[in-house]
């Protein structure tokens, strides 16, 4: 049945979401150990619907689907070394840019509008 297949894949999916996943294989690089570090992201989806029969003798219409997703964004590397063990976390910097202009936008678009709310007072309208 299509059905079971469906939920053997999402089992699948739920079986690959363990610690590995957000942490990558350690790699030894002359005396450090690098570990990769990951934000992982599942997402999962399911509907099923059912229509009128043509007539009596047809089976019932009908139909399903699902589909899922996952993500992974690099987040930081823990670095261990003979003096220590530290976090090295990885910045995105289109993102951190992307938010400023917004940021910056959205002043500007404020201070425009107390602009004209203050010379309309001053206009008497």
């Amino acid at each position: 049945m299509q059905l079971n297949r469906l939920f053997d894949f999402f089992e699948q999916i739920y079986q690959k979401a363990d610690v590995k996943a957000a942490f990558g294989e350690p790699e030894t690089i002359g005396q450090r150990t690098i570990i990769p570090v990951a934000r992982v992201g599942y997402g999962l989806g399911l509907g099923f619907g059912e229509g009128e029969r043509p007539s009596e003798e047809e089976a019932e219409a009908g139909c399903g689907g699902g589909g899922g997703g996952t993500a992974a964004t690099p987040i930081a590397v823990v670095e261990v070394t003979g003096e220590g063990t530290q976090v090295i976390p990885i910045v995105d910097w289109t993102k951190l840019a992307l938010a400023g202009l917004a940021t910056f936008a959205w002043n500007l678009f404020w201070i425009n509008r107390i602009l004209r709310i203050l010379k309309g007072r001053k206009t008497g309208r």
